[in-house]
Order: C-alpha cells, then sequence, then structure tokens
C-alpha cells in the first residue's frame, strides 16, 4: 500500500455513483455543455477491494472522501476526477476495504476494568485466581479494596467459589470479583462482613446468595444479590471512567470498531455518564457510543417519562441514549437463565427477573414514547416472554417501526423464530460463543445434551428474515475482536492457535447446521447494526452521501478460509474521514 500526493491525471471511465467526465459524440437534443468536474477529494483510495455492503453488495476498487463524507465509489480510473494537488491517494495495493464495524451490544465504559481490576480471564483452576490475585495485590500496594472479573462458574460447584478461597490471598480488605458473564461476584469475608451479608440476610427479589447448609453466606452472590456487596467497594470517579473511555476507544479502533452500542448504563452512574459527556466535550470521541439505560423490575412506568427526558437530553450527538435496557432473566452458568424445561441440576426454571404483567406495560408505555428496548434473554422461556411484551405493545399502540433488540439468545424455541421477524426484532447475538468450550461442557450437565447442542441459533434468524445485529458483550467476550466472531459465526469451531483456543475436544463445531455465510456475517457487522440504531442513512456500507467510516484489513476475508479469517488484522481505521488507527504493519 502507498500513500501520496498529486494527482493521478485525469481519466474518462464508467464511475458507478458519480461520473467524472464524458465522451463520445452527443446524441441528437442532448446537451453539448461539458459537466462540470468534482471538487477534488480529500482523500482518494484505489486499486483495491471495496465491498460496499450496499442492498446489491458491490464490489469496487475506488473511493473518494470529500470531508466527512463518501462522494464517489466505483473504478480507479473514475476516481481520478476527484484528485487534486492537496489530495492524499493510497494505493490500497489490492486490499479489502469495509465499512468501518459496529458492535451491537459492548461495555464501553467497562475499559475502566481493564486498567484497574485484577483480571481473571483465560485462566482455568482455582489456585490460578488466587496466584492472578496474589500478584495483583503485590503489584498495587495500598489498595483499600480490589475489583476484578473473569472467572468462570464452570471451574467451581454449582455453588461457586468461597469467601475462604479468596481470603486465602485477600484476607485484609473488601474483595469483589465478577464471574466472566458478570452476572455473579465471588466476595471475600471482609466485603461481606462490611455489606452486612449473614445467615439472616435474605435472598432479595431475582438474586441468590449461594449458602453453606446453615444458611451462612459461603462467598458467591448471584444476580440482583450483587448489589448487596457492591457498596463496599468504592464507585470510580468520572476521571477513571474518561481514562478508560480514551482507553477503549484506541483498542475499538485497532478491531476496526467506529460504532459501539453501549447496553447498559445503570441509572445511578452518574459518573460514567458525566465521564461520556466530557469525553464528548473534548473534542477526543471519535467514535460512536449510542447507549442503553437501565429501567429495573421495581421501578413504576414513571421511569419511561424519566427515560424519555434523558433521551431528549442526550440526542444529536456521538453518544446519545438511545434505548432502555431491561434484563428478564439470568445466565445459564449460574442456574438463573428462565427455561421452559426445568434445569437437571437443581430445582426448577431459573430465575424470571420481572413479573410478567409488569413487564408487559412497561413495554407498552415505553413503546408508547417511542423509546427503544434492548432486552437481555438468555432463556427459552425468557425469549418467549420478551416477545409477548413486544405483541403486547404493539395490541395496546398500534405498530410501528420500533426496533426492539433481544441480545444473548442462547436457547430459543425454534417456533419464536418467526415471532421475531412478524414483531420487526432485532436479533444481537454473541458469535464468540458459538464454539464447543468450558461453557458448553457445563450446559450439557445444567440441561442435557438436546438442549446443548441446540444452543445459539444464527441461520435460523436469517432464514426467517430477522435482522442480524452481532456483538461481542465486552468485557465478557474476550478479545473482542470481529474477526474472530467473523470466523466463529461462519465456522462454529475454536480455531486452533487462537487465544480462545483450550484444548483439542473444542474443536468439535457448535450447532453446526446454525453457520451462516462471509457475507451475513459482514452484514451482521455492518449495515445491520446500523439498522439497528436507525442509521442504515448515514452508516453501515460505504455509499455516496455517507459517513467515511471505513478499514482496512491485512487479507481478503471474502476469499480466505474461514478458518483462517482470525488471523485478519485491522490496518487503517477512518472514523468520518479521518484515520484514527494505524497499524504498525502498515506498509504505507
Amino acid at each position: 500500500m502507498r500513500t501520496s500526493r498529486g494527482a493521478l491525471g485525469i481519466l474518462c471511465a464508467g464511475a458507478i455513483l458519480i461520473a467524472g467526465c464524458t465522451s463520445g459524440t452527443p446524441e441528437p437534443g442532448a446537451s453539448t455543455t461539458p459537466t462540470p468536474p468534482p471538487s477534488p477529494a480529500d482523500l482518494v483510495l484505489t486499486n483495491g477491494v471495496v465491498y460496499t455492503v450496499d442492498a446489491g453488495r458491490s464490489i469496487s476498487s475506488a473511493m473518494a472522501i470529500a470531508g466527512d463524507t463518501i462522494v464517489y465509489v466505483g473504478d480507479d480510473a473514475g476516481a481520478a476526477a476527484f484528485v487534486g494537488a492537496d489530495t492524499t491517494v493510497i494505493d490500497l495495493g489490492g486490499r479489502l476495504v469495509l465499512p468501518g464495524l459496529i458492535d451491537s451490544h459492548a461495555h464501553a465504559t467497562s475499559g475502566v476494568s481493564d486498567l484497574y481490576e485484577v483480571p481473571l480471564y483465560g485462566i482455568g483452576s482455582v489456585e490460578e485466581y488466587q496466584q492472578a490475585v496474589a500478584d495483583f495485590l503485590a503489584a498495587s500496594p495500598g489498595l483499600t479494596a480490589l475489583r476484578g472479573a473473569g472467572w468462570i462458574n464452570a471451574v467451581f460447584g454449582p455453588q461457586g467459589p468461597t469467601a475462604a478461597m479468596l481470603d486465602a490471598v485477600a484476607p485484609d480488605i473488601p474483595a469483589l470479583l465478577y464471574s466472566e458473564d458478570y452476572h455473579s461476584a465471588w466476595a471475600n469475608t471482609a466485603a461481606l462482613e462490611a455489606a452486612g451479608i449473614t445467615a439472616a440476610t435474605p435472598d432479595p427479589a431475582g438474586g441468590i446468595i449461594e449458602r453453606d447448609p446453615d444458611g451462612s453466606p459461603l462467598g458467591t452472590l448471584r444476580e440482583s444479590a450483587m448489589a448487596l456487596a457492591e457498596g463496599v467497594i468504592p464507585p470510580y470517579g468520572v476521571e477513571q471512567y474518561l481514562e478508560g473511555l480514551a482507553y477503549f476507544q484506541g483498542f475499538a479502533h485497532s478491531l476496526g470498531l467506529t460504532t459501539v452500542y453501549i447496553p447498559s448504563l445503570p441509572g445511578g452512574d452518574d459518573a460514567a455518564l458525566q465521564a461520556l459527556h466530557d469525553f464528548e466535550a473534548s473534542g477526543d470521541m471519535a467514535i460512536r457510543f449510542p447507549t442503553a439505560v437501565n429501567i429495573d423490575p421495581e421501578e413504576d412506568l414513571s421511569a419511561v417519562d424519566a427515560l424519555a427526558a434523558r433521551r431528549s437530553a442526550e440526542a444529536g450527538g456521538l453518544f446519545q441514549i438511545v434505548a432502555a435496557k431491561i434484563f428478564v432473566d439470568g445466565v445459564l452458568e449460574g442456574g438463573t437463565a428462565y427455561l421452559e424445561e426445568p434445569y437437571l441440576h437443581q430445582p426448577g426454571n431459573g430465575e424470571l427477573l420481572w413479573d410478567p404483567e409488569h413487564y408487559n406495560e412497561m413495554c407498552a408505555a415505553l413503546d408508547r414514547a417511542g423509546v427503544q428496548i434492548h432486552v437481555h434473554s438468555i432463556g427459552d422461556a425468557s425469549t418467549r416472554i420478551t416477545l409477548d411484551g413486544f405483541a403486547h405493545a404493539r395490541a395496546q399502540n398500534g405498530a410501528r417501526d420500533a426496533r426492539n433488540m433481544i441480545t444473548h439468545l442462547q436457547l430459543v424455541a425454534p417456533e419464536d423464530i418467526a415471532r421475531f421477524a412478524d414483531l420487526g426484532v432485532i436479533a444481537v447475538p454473541q458469535p464468540y460463543w458459538f464454539v464447543v468450550d468450558t461453557y458448553y461442557h457445563q450446559a450439557v450437565d445444567y440441561v442435557g445434551q438436546e438442549r446443548a447442542d441446540a444452543q445459539y441459533p444464527m441461520r435460523s434468524f436469517f432464514d426467517a428474515g430477522v435482522t442480524v445485529a452481532s456483538a461481542s458483550d465486552y468485557p465478557v467476550s474476550w478479545p473482542p475482536d470481529p474477526m474472530l466472531a467473523i470466523e466463529l459465526g461462519i465456522t462454529r469451531t475454536v480455531p486452533r492457535g487462537s487465544e480462545i483456543y483450550v484444548d483439542p475436544d473444542f474443536e468439535t463445531p457448535l450447532n453446526p447446521e446454525e453457520g451462516v455465510t462471509i457475507d451475513q456475517m459482514i452484514a451482521s457487522f455492518t449495515i445491520n447494526g446500523a439498522y439497528a440504531i436507525s442509521m442504515e442513512g448515514e452508516i453501515g456500507s460505504l455509499e455516496v452521501g455517507k459517513k467515511a467510516d471505513f478499514i482496512v484489513l491485512s487479507q481478503n476475508i471474502l476469499e480466505a478460509d474461514p478458518g483462517a479469517i482470525h488471523e485478519t488484522t485491522v490496518l487503517l481505521t477512518y472514523f468520518a474521514g479521518r484515520e484514527v488507527y494505524r497499524s504498525e504493519a502498515y506498509p504505507g
């Protein structure tokens, strides 16, 4: 790839979207007034494979950008008309260009956790967790409390890790370590005592305190029970969140992400909200952050008015509040996903976090206010109830282009997939999870082979005409690399040599009939993600008039072996016509 300034020469050719010149003998009656040449562009890309992701999925070789907008997509000869004395010209050397990628569910404000918390991701034993905590404390003298995340439920028994395990390495300060899915927390004795959690403490609505036979808390808190201990850990301040957002933005750019949907901003997290404001006001924000704000089961319908007011106040910028976030159930590995059929390892069907009637009325109220709804649903019963709420809203208010979303979708009844299409609901899966791994083997124990083998449908959604927008659920998925997700959506197999490869047994595909095509996976990270936030007219494809969000890749994933897509790296990332990331491997 080469970057140069100057003219390519004015050539006449068939530009597909904006003509740069005319040739030949005018037809009778045709105007003989010469077509004025276009104004020079700021940036012209040539000699590439520009996969536009337009309606026809067309491929061109060149693109021109003026300011933050695409002004031409076509062949190299047509692009020459856009080159002036000050135009930057990039010779792509045959490399692939895609629209900037969109992650439709990633907790960007959790970037702060990568900077200030002990990481437990990718560890597979109690001893390794303990060593990671001990090493972090040794490197961080003076801590008054410890945060962390990343432990896996499957490493422990059904009741999770114990306070005694954590006390062995962190006895003196409160410690609260979240599971990889952030639906359970591991507390030490100091944290339990500081929070006043004892045998007499009742389980909160929608939560579980794991206990020993005499009722004493063991150290694992699930779902809403986590909130009982969170107050003993000092919250992050605005400056820490700002540092985390800047870190996350740079990381996202290196992965080709130019838009990230923040799916959960707790209403009381004023520091995170202020940090998002300050980050944009500083002029340093170079990414789009559409954001959902939580509505919890104990809130009444007045929460809708409050959210609608916040949405109006936060409209129009790179950071905007666009939706309500609702958790309808928990997670399978915690035994809290809500299922149609009972679990095998414990009594009952899991945790339904909302009263269905209250949930239905909340959906109807949000719909009347024109607020999009983004729902966490893991279990098949939870997803059915979620869809029932959307259907209730339609029956109450009439049909509208609501573009509500359901994310995660680990178990879905086949008959409910058509309801997504009927109700215009967007499916937001995490392809990073479409593999046989530790969680799969735990699912076999918890729900049986048949249900475990039917996890994470995707092709069925596409076949039913459902819009599918892919996501990472960062920091739950690590690494949150869309190239890895694109591969897994096709192969549904952990690639040997990847960061998530652990065991040869994991090379078995998960539910392989649900594998999709490369075109579908790219669409799920581009135009479908744009549709999910009602921005398909501005981003998500490379077309004239749209924002110049695009990336250049190290290999052509349209033609690559699907099993090698995870090896692809991002060489360049542009946001709104401005270069925001350049790989050291970029040869220009």
